[in-house]
C-alpha cells in the first residue's frame, strides 16, 4: 500500500493532495490501494505566518512530521501565508513541501492581493481566514473554497491552487534524472 500523510486535518488541504497523488501514483511508484490521510501536526510557526521564509518553514515542518508517521512513504505540508511587497501591500500565497526518503522539495502557489481592510489584522497576528469570514459574512471559509475562491467568484479555489503547486513541486520526484539529488533538500 502507498501511504501519503498530509500535515493537516483540513479537508481543503487533504482533498487536493489525495487528487494529485491518485493521479500520479503509478508515476511515483505507489502501489494500490493508495492511502492519503491527514494528521494533526504542529507547524512550528504562528497560526498566520508572515513572509515567505516563515511560511516555508511551517510547510517543511508539517511535511517532515507527516513523513515521520508510521508507514509513511510521503509527507506533505501545506502552509498558507501572507507577505508584504515593497509598497506595503499584502499578498496571500501558500507553500507546499513534499518529504520523501529521497529528499525534500518545496514550491509556492499563485498569489492573491489581500483586501486592505483586513491587512492590519493579519499583521497583528489574526488569521486571514477568520478575518475574511468576518468581512464577507461567511463561515469557515478556509476549510472550503478559501479566500481565493471567495474573491475569484469560485473560478479558482483554495484546493485548486494547492493542487497546482503540489503537482509542480512533485516534478523533481517524477523526473529524478533531470534533477540532481542536491536540488532535493530542505529550503528556508
Amino acid at each position: 500500500m502507498g501511504s501519503v500523510f498530509v500535515g493537516s486535518l483540513n479537508p481543503g488541504k487533504v482533498q487536493p493532495v489525495q487528487e494529485v497523488f491518485t493521479a500520479l501514483a503509478a508515476d511515483l511508484g505507489l502501489s494500490s490501494p493508495l492511502s492519503v490521510q491527514g494528521v494533526n501536526v504542529p507547524s512550528g510557526v504562528p497560526d498566520q505566518p508572515l513572509g515567505v521564509e516563515e511560511t516555508a518553514r511551517g510547510a517543511t515542518n508539517r511535511a517532515a512530521a507527516a513523513l515521520a508517521q508510521p508507514g509513511a512513504l510521503w509527507g506533505v505540508g501545506l502552509e498558507g501565508g501572507v507577505r508584504l511587497d515593497e509598497r506595503g501591500r499584502g499578498w496571500l500565497f501558500g507553500v507546499v513541501a513534499v518529504a520523501h526518503a529521497s529528499g525534500v522539495n518545496a514550491g509556492r502557489t499563485a498569489e492573491l492581493p489581500v483586501p486592505p481592510a483586513i491587512l492590519p489584522g493579519v499583521l497583528a497576528g489574526q488569521e486571514l481566514g477568520t478575518l475574511m469570514d468576518e468581512l464577507l459574512g461567511t463561515q469557515d471559509l478556509k476549510r472550503g473554497v478559501g479566500t481565493v475562491g471567495a474573491l475569484t467568484g469560485g473560478l479558482v479555489t483554495r484546493p485548486d491552487v494547492w493542487r497546482q503547486a503540489l503537482a509542480l513541486t512533485l516534478a523533481p520526484f517524477l523526473h529524478p534524472q533531470l534533477y540532481p539529488v542536491s536540488d532535493l533538500s530542505p529550503r528556508g
